[in-house]
């Protein structure tokens, strides 16, 4: 069970921009995210300030009048924090919070936070820190300059609280021995991976709350902690499971996002390696969110990242009792139909036609469509089973 903290009510403003990269659609979809971080880490959005420009002030993020209008809200509504939708640099940091005095964090910054108050087991909460410390080094005279305006809360746990007198050495050094930590932990979690005997090992994977424990949970018999927040599951849960006549083991991982820290990301070595070592991935999607198909492209961008993604996979598409389409009249002969006006079965045809891979559509909390579900994934496992352990067919 995680540990529920005490609750921050602490007020924020969100901050974006909108460029030649990230248009106004984009821009606004990840405002929408970085709210739901936000709450997750137990902050309230109370405003959101977005500015358009050719490229981020390299100085203030901000043009120097946006930063006015965000400086005089803050001041009138007594909010204590800033965060900023792309991670700022050192120095945009210490410029930014001498303008609009009060906490300043960054997507990364904000990210890292929430991986820290949710790892459990030794092996999560050392990968977390390792990548606070690869995050705070550059970072270590605005945090240490400015440490008497910083009161707790978001973005102040873990190494944040450490003593004023830590400086680069003892950072690096840090960094050093928990390389080394991990380094053990790696090679005990590769002698538990080689231990698990003549199994085919399947993993799940996806986007950020998109069901893969509420799955996991449902064709495993388990009980491993899901809830409807980014990030609920930290540490890697692997589970034998027996479909039919066979068996093998199923990995529920760390969920992806769009802009995951690459701390995180090398930090979480061995976390991944369960994917990297995976011979069938399960890459479970939310269907009923409006821009699944960009987060299709984010976790296929991670699979790449990490040398996985020509590995066999089932699509699943979960959440099919949340889906809503729009609807066009009969006798609309204007209205020009989109992807807005997709219906499951149509969706189902275009996944079908343009994915080598299977497909399935189902819903984890209404239980539907899950002997399908199951069906595809004991084709999948047998031929994996029959190709890797040919002189093992026969055993189950």
């Amino acid at each position: 069970m995680i540990e529920t903290r005490e609750a921050i009510s602490e007020k924020a403003v969100l901050i974006g921009v909108i460029t030649q990269l990230q248009n106004e659609d984009k821009a606004l979809e990840y405002l929408d995210e970085l709210e739901f971080l936000t709450i997750t880490a137990g902050g309230v959005p109370v405003k959101r300030f977005l500015q358009k420009l050719d490229r981020p002030n390299p100085k203030t993020f901000l043009g120097t009048g946006k930063l006015d209008e965000v400086k005089e809200y803050i001041d009138a509504h007594n909010v204590g924090t800033a965060i900023f939708d792309d991670e700022l640099s050192p120095a945009q940091l210490r410029n930014i919070e001498r303008i609009l005095d009060c906490k300043i964090l960054d997507r990364t910054n904000l990210i890292l936070d929430i991986f820290a108050g949710r790892a459990q087991t030794s092996s999560a909460k050392t990968q977390v820190e390792l990548a606070q410390y690869q995050y705070l080094l550059p970072r270590l005279t605005r945090m240490w300059t400015h440490l008497d305006k910083q009161k707790g809360g978001i973005g102040m746990r873990g190494p944040g609280e450490t003593e004023i007198e830590t400086d680069r050495r003892i950072i690096r050094d840090k960094i050093t021995l928990l390389k080394k930590k991990l380094e053990t932990i790696d090679r005990q979690m590769s002698v538990q991976r080689k231990n698990r005997g003549k199994m085919v090992r399947v993993a799940l994977v996806g986007y950020t709350n998109v069901g893969k424990s509420t799955l996991m949970n449902l064709i495993s018999k388990s009980e491993v902690f899901a809830e409807n927040k980014l990030f609920a599951t930290l540490d890697t849960t692997v589970r034998k499971v027996v479909v039919k006549n066979i068996p093998f083991l199923l990995t529920d991982t760390v969920g992806f996002i769009r802009k995951l820290p690459t701390q995180l990301v090398e930090s979480f070595k061995s976390t991944l390696d369960e994917v990297r070592e995976a011979d069938l991935i399960l890459h479970v999607v939310d269907i009923s969110h409006p821009n699944f198909e960009d987060h299709i492209s984010s976790v296929n961008d991670i699979l790449v990242e990490i040398n996985s993604a020509n590995k066999p996979t089932i699509m699943v598409f979960n959440k099919i009792d949340a889906y809503i389409c729009e609807t066009i009249d009969e006798d609309d002969l204007v209205t020009e139909k989109t992807k807005a006006h997709y219906t499951l079965e149509d969706w189902k045809n275009k996944w079908v036609n343009d994915l080598s891979e299977e497909v399935c559509f189902i819903s984890a909390e209404e239980k539907t469509n899950i002997e399908e579900f199951k069906e595809k994934v004991y084709d999948e496992v047998m031929k994996i089973h029959t190709k890797i352990f040919p002189y093992n067919n026969f055993l189950y």
